[in-house]
This record gives C-alpha cells, structure tokens and sequence, in this order.
C-alpha cells in the first residue's frame, strides 16, 4: 500500500468515527477550549464537555509525544467520547525514511489498537515493527488525560 493510500484509510476512518460521535452529540453541550501550557507540546482541547458524569471530559484532544535518546516526536489526536477514543490519528514526524516508515506503519497500524477502548486502558507496546514510536504514543497519550480531565 503507498502511502496516500494509508494517509486516506486513516483519514477515512477517523473521519467515519467522528461522524459517528457527531451524530450522538446533544446541542446543549457547552464548548470548551484550552491551549497548550507549553509551545505546542501539550494537548489542546475544543469540544462539548460530558455531562454524563465521565472521568474524562468530551473532545478531541491533540499532544505531541517524544521518545528516544535523539530528539524524536510524534503527533497524535485523540477523540473522546464517555471516556472511550472514539477516534485516533497519529501524524509522523520523522524525517529519516526510515523512521518515517516505522512511524507511517505504526500510525496505520494503531487505530485497530485503541478505538472503542476506554483512554485508561489505552497503552500500546511494539506494534507494527516500531518498538520507539509506541513510547511516544504513550506519553502523548498520559498529557491527553492530564488535559481532558474532568
């Protein structure tokens, strides 16, 4: 598969979640929005807040994770909905093909992973060949609870 085609698998998947949780969404929802503490490397947040009671407030989230001895990073955004992700993209950062290609795989590879799940539970280990890329995904994921609790 080349890569446009995973970017629109990806992008069609967490375009069919997202319009699944839009179209369960109340209009009496209040809208929240919070930037990022810290230059682009925290989670921001811009959606209606749960009122049913949930650890985690409603939303799409988005952190940046880095692992590694080298400076290396990845995107990732993450829809919450009753706790549960109902919707996750992962956006590569590399810039070596190589770990370009780890992290495409894994961003491709991570959706089968955690949708559906609830965020506590979320915590993926070597996953499509990238055995680096899940830590960052990880520690992207830890500020994304930090920011979307309630």
């Amino acid at each position: 598969m080349t890569i446009p085609r995973k970017r629109i698998k990806i992008a069609t998947v967490a375009g069919i979640s997202a319009a699944l949780v839009l179209a369960g969404c109340s209009t009496t929802g209040t809208e929240a929005s919070r930037s990022p503490s810290d230059s682009g490397a925290g989670a921001t947040r811009s959606a209606p807040a749960s009122s049913r009671g949930s650890t985690y407030a409603d939303g799409r989230y988005t952190a940046t994770g880095e692992y590694g001895s080298l400076p290396s990073s990845i995107g990732v955004s993450v829809t919450l909905d009753d706790d549960v992700v109902t919707a996750v993209e992962v956006t590569p950062h590399a810039t070596d093909p190589t770990s370009r290609d780890y992290q495409e795989r894994f961003a491709e590879a991570v959706p089968e992973r955690v949708v559906g799940k609830p965020i506590d539970e979320v915590r993926v280990a070597r996953l499509a060949g990238s055995s680096g890329t899940p830590d960052g995904f990880n520690a992207a994921i830890e500020k994304i609870r930090e920011r979307a609790s309630t």
